[in-house]
């Protein structure tokens, strides 16, 4: 959730349809445990796990800027960023895209496919059961 700053500035986007790629998705992680942070601050967490440098992170951040990725606040000498969307609706947005170009928009082949894809703990099936469960039940 972004903070209550009247100065964020908001960036047009030029597709409002681009999804984050792998870079990005790695800085939305970090602004997302972080909260809103300055370019330095992502980077340094970003080199905790791979390489990067900083001017690559600013011009991926200013290129999320433009995709309304991120918002900025511009009121301090080192602009902060927040991830303009949460992780679990960029989640969600993410997942439709893959039903609908990988599973042609069948979410029963999607579950199929990844509970096939790897090893399932007895926990994350009682999760699975416990919501498919939910699921029934709102829709009696």
């Amino acid at each position: 959730m972004m903070p209550p700053f009247t100065s964020w500035r908001f960036a047009l986007a030029r597709n409002a349809s681009t999804r984050p790629t792998d870079s990005e998705l790695a800085i939305l992680r970090v602004l997302w445990d972080r909260g809103p942070s300055t370019v330095r601050q992502v980077c340094d967490e970003l080199n905790r796990s791979r390489p990067t440098g900083y001017t690559t992170v600013l011009k991926l951040m200013q290129i999320m800027l433009d995709k309304e990725l991120l918002a900025r606040d511009e009121r301090q000498q080192s602009h902060v960023y927040c991830a303009r969307h949460g992780e679990q609706q960029t989640q969600k947005l993410l997942i439709r895209d893959l039903v609908d170009r990988a599973f042609g928009g069948s979410a029963r082949r999607l579950i199929l496919g990844a509970l096939s894809a790897r090893k399932v703990s007895s926990h994350e099936l009682a999760e699975i059961r416990e919501m498919l469960d939910q699921l029934e039940g709102e829709s009696r």
